[in-house]
């Protein structure tokens, strides 16, 4: 293979990173290309999963002596430190590779340009920068979880035309149809968590779980600061097929957490604000803490609302279905007081949207300040 310039080998290098996406959490999704001076492909490679080698170590495997004197095009910077597999940086510089192309530093603390130092000790020349916006939107993910040690948050929810999650009596099986619902199993099959409000669960009694299953097995979180969750609930009945946390506050009945233990459930309890509820910032660094990057957030309306007030969402992905519920009393995505004028600019950018059955399927990022 022979690329038209260093943009499209960088792109090919993105390409290949996408595919360890749902494998390789709470490491980085990386790809790596090796080309020569024409631009021809010597070797290619990304992380596959985690724990296992890293895109770079790959590439050089599969471009062999050829990389002695070649440019390697990496989408994040090469690491620096001995974790479950060595150091790429010291990789690249043994193989005699003469040039790096980076698209982005790594935010890690642990890295956070060393990798890019200690190569350019080694006489190596480097560039970084090439398609990094790009770079950056594949591991936002992990740039969040690195940076603010708190995962980044998937909002998910399916609306009829008129923006109702349910009607006035709080049915909602099915808004959206099959098609969306499998995309659904398969965004939770990505995710290390999944999480739900105490009402979602004590009204659909959800399983939250992928089915068929994906890469990873997301643990169900439900933030209940009463510790309601039933025994008999379907999340707690099929503990053995994915664990479930209970987010509570630490005054919820001693008795009835003993039991939720002795049912496998794990269990976190926090402190409550002042207007009675956890407070976001404590439950997401304890999601952190436990090394999730992805969370899936599936409602509802105050859940959503609350999380939207901490500026903590990341991505909203909608399923738009061409239905009509009405009722002043139906239940909306964003519950709450809400915002006493129309923001005048947009909230969402990278905007995707895609037919599914009868469905529209609309995602996108939240603009930060």
């Amino acid at each position: 293979m022979k690329f038209d310039n260093p943009t499209q080998v960088m792109q090919y290098a993105i390409n290949l990173a996408q595919k360890g996406l749902g494998y390789v959490e709470p490491n980085p999704a990386v790809g790596s290309v090796i080309v020569d001076d024409g631009l021809n492909l010597l070797g290619a490679g990304y992380h596959e999963k985690y724990g296992e080698a890293h895109a770079e170590i790959n590439a050089l495997r599969q471009a062999g002596d050829a990389a002695r004197g070649a440019t390697l095009y990496v989408t994040l910077e090469p690491c620096c430190h001995q974790g479950k597999t060595g150091p790429c940086a010291e990789a690249v510089i043994q193989a005699g590779i003469s040039r790096v192309v980076i698209a982005q530093e790594d935010p890690a603390e642990w890295v956070a340009g060393k990798g890019i130092a200690q190569l350019k000790q080694a006489g190596i020349e480097v560039e970084v920068g090439l398609l990094g916006e790009e770079a950056r939107q594949l591991n936002a993910p992990f740039i969040k979880q690195v940076t603010t040690k708190q995962p980044y948050l998937l909002a998910k929810w399916a609306m009829t035309w008129d923006g109702k999650l349910a009607a006035r009596t709080g049915s909602s099986q099915w808004i959206s149809g099959p098609e969306s619902r499998s995309i659904v199993h398969q965004l939770r099959g990505c995710m290390d968590g999944v999480l739900v409000g105490a009402g979602t669960v004590a009204a659909d009694d959800p399983l939250l779980t992928a089915r068929p299953a994906g890469p990873r097995t997301a643990t169900r979180i439900v933030i209940d600061s009463r510790a309601s969750l039933s025994l008999d609930s379907q999340l707690v009945q099929t503990i053995t097929q994915a664990p479930v946390l209970l987010c509570t506050s630490e005054s919820a009945p001693a008795e009835k957490l003993k039991q939720l233990r002795d049912a496998g459930v794990d269990i976190w309890q926090g402190k409550l604000t002042e207007e009675g509820r956890l407070d976001w910032n404590e439950v997401l660094l304890e999601l952190g803490r436990r090394e999730m990057t992805n969370v899936l957030v599936e409602g509802g309306g105050a859940i959503f609302a609350s999380l939207h007030e901490v500026s903590a969402i990341d991505e909203v992905h909608l399923f738009l279905a061409p239905k009509l519920v009405g009722g002043r009393d139906a239940i909306t995505p964003l519950e709450g007081e809400g915002l006493p004028a129309i923001p005048q600019q947009a909230d969402l950018r990278d905007i995707q949207i895609e037919i599914t059955g009868d469905d529209i399927y609309l995602r996108g990022r939240l603009q930060r300040p």
